[in-house]
């Protein structure tokens, strides 16, 4: 097993495209989303929210990086440009990996 940092993004499906371009910009070799729902300081979501294609519903994103500094710096390129005026919420965790070459590490 090989050390590695996840980052997780909970945010608004309206951005998604922006914020896994961020991951990719910032050198994440991939990420996964799904949809999301709960309850936070906006209120109640529910990850089957009506809306035009779902973009009013909420996304859980994630992807792993070779290292905490590099999912420090997307996690604060992501906050910087969408936090502000989306809903949102981010965090990193270590992690133990199997094939490292697929995260760069």
């Amino acid at each position: 097993m090989y050390e590695a940092t996840k980052l997780v993004i909970i945010t608004e499906r309206v951005i998604l495209d922006g914020v896994t371009k961020l991951i990719l910009d910032g050198g994440a070799t991939g990420y996964t989303h799904v949809d999301a729902g709960g309850r936070g300081s906006r209120g109640k979501r529910s990850a089957n929210r009506p809306g035009v294609g779902g973009v009013l519903s909420n996304v859980k994103i994630e992807a792993v990086v070779s290292d905490p500094d590099k999912a420090e710096a997307i996690i604060q390129s992501i906050a910087n440009r969408y936090f502000a005026h989306y809903s949102g919420i981010a965090y990193v965790e270590p992690v133990h990996i199997l094939r490292p070459h697929k995260f760069k590490v």
